[in-house]
């Protein structure tokens, strides 16, 4: 390792670190630091020269090079290669005449939200702020505003990107055509994405927040979500949320060891406003946070964690959410708790999301009308057993109205691409892959060769 790290260091600006080196193991690991990523060495790239000249050495040295700003979705593939962060490229610029937002492919979700809303725009932005901007949108980027507009891919202009011959390139839809549909939602397997351009929407009159009541109250909120739902505004997107909160010390009372129910919602302009006051009619409310959001604040709506964590997801997209998949849900997720999960989610997808477009990026659209994510915190490394079992129990409960295919961005740690992508557009991205990177250069968090 020590002379890899020499080897790395003198053709780098660059931070180097490999394995011995004294902070090797706290950089090398991912933000969800349930996988252990084995990487031999890590590289903090300065800028876009930097990773062209990571990649030339790499492929010199017969070497793979994972990229990540942070590690919310790792897999444990990594195994043997060279750990790109890009941590320290986290430029954010704002045209709001043009409502293009440029980024570096560190910057969060939070970054953009911040500058785009001073000028009352909005990016596609996910259901937390601390998540690379570029990494969400390369996996497709299933937004809060996703029913309006669609996937966060088909809102990109532009990608600056190194090859696998360590070119520098600008890729657009008329400059590269194949490669511009991979990156929008085919992830990160076909190039480094080193900046990235793309469109931003009109952000006055955003409203959203959280409603709290007990557990107790899931079926009459699930009722009041179908109802919701189903004639909802392609402005306004809804989230139904069984949680388990933790028995910390930390947290204020009534929160701490409760077991519940959220609806989270987000909207625009308005949109679908009065169709919630069939929320509003449910009794036992704790806390109703809704209210005028400015964009900064759209990251906050879930609560969702801003430190690492240890982590498992397991999603699956529904056909239906009729009476019987309600009552499957909520019988198989309680009764009372659905520890020793702390969430077990439904989406509200459809709208634009559902729209076949030929202009569309890899990740095509989703039929499915509804998303169910379970996400298991391991407090302990005892408890990933006891969270993969629930976990498992919930989606065989729903297996009578899931299709069997998953948002890339939602994938799980020993999930492939193939869970994502229907037979033709895996067939296709690998092809391209096979061709743009004959030698296996980059390695994404799931590869489509995989």
């Amino acid at each position: 390792m020590r002379e890899l790290g020499i080897g790395l260091r003198r053709v780098l600006r660059g931070r180097v670190l490999v394995q011995g080196d004294e902070e090797f193991e706290a950089i090398s690991r991912p933000w969800d630091a349930a996988v252990d990523q084995r990487v031999v060495a890590v590289v903090e790239a300065a800028d876009a020269a930097d990773v062209s000249a990571l990649v030339r050495y790499a492929r010199q040295a017969g070497l793979a090079v994972a990229t990540q700003p942070n590690g919310h979705a790792p897999s444990a593939g990594f195994e043997g290669t060279i750990l790109l962060r890009t941590r320290l490229m986290n430029s954010v610029e704002v045209r709001p005449g043009e409502r293009i937002a440029r980024v570096g492919p560190a910057a969060t979700w939070g970054d953009v939200l911040a500058e785009a809303g001073k000028h009352e725009l909005v990016a596609l932005a996910g259901s937390t702020a601390v998540v690379s901007a570029t990494a969400f949108t390369l996996g497709g980027g299933v937004s809060w505003f996703g029913r309006k507009y669609g996937f966060a891919a088909n809102s990109v202009r532009s990608f600056d990107v190194v090859d696998a011959d360590g070119a520098q390139l600008t890729v657009t839809r008329e400059s590269d055509p194949e490669l511009f549909w991979a990156l929008r939602g085919g992830g990160g397997d076909f190039a480094i994405v080193t900046a990235m351009e793309f469109d931003l929407h009109p952000g006055n009159g955003l409203y959203g927040g959280r409603i709290l009541w007990p557990a107790t109250r899931a079926a009459a909120v699930m009722a009041a979500f179908r109802e919701v739902t189903a004639q909802a505004p392609d402005g306004l997107s809804v989230w139904f949320t069984l949680l388990q909160f933790p028995p910390f010390p930390e947290l204020p009372e009534p929160l701490r060891g409760l077991s519940a129910v959220a609806i989270d919602v987000a909207s625009l302009d308005g949109e679908g406003h009065d169709l919630l006051r069939a929320f509003e009619a449910i009794p036992g409310v704790i806390f109703d946070t809704r209210g005028p959001l400015a964009a900064a604040d759209l990251g906050a709506i879930a609560a969702e964690p801003t430190d690492p964590t240890d982590a498992f997801v397991h999603s699956e997209l529904l056909t239906d959410l009729d009476d019987a998949a309600a009552a499957a849900l909520l019988m198989s997720a309680g009764p009372g708790t659905v520890a020793p999960l702390v969430s077990v989610q439904v989406r509200h997808l459809g709208g634009a999301l559902s729209v076949v477009r030929e202009d569309a990026g890899a990740a095509g659209h989703i039929a499915e009308p509804y998303m169910l994510s379970m996400v298991g915190v391991l407090f302990t490394p005892e408890m990933e057993g006891p969270v993969r079992a629930r976990q498992e129990v919930i989606a065989s409960a729903l297996a009578f109205r899931t299709s069997g295919r998953k948002p890339f961005t939602f994938l799980s740690h020993d999930e492939t691409a193939a869970h994502a992508f229907p037979a033709s557009t895996l067939a296709r991205l690998r092809d391209i892959k096979r061709r743009r990177d004959p030698a296996g250069v980059f390695r994404s968090n799931h590869p489509v060769l995989g």
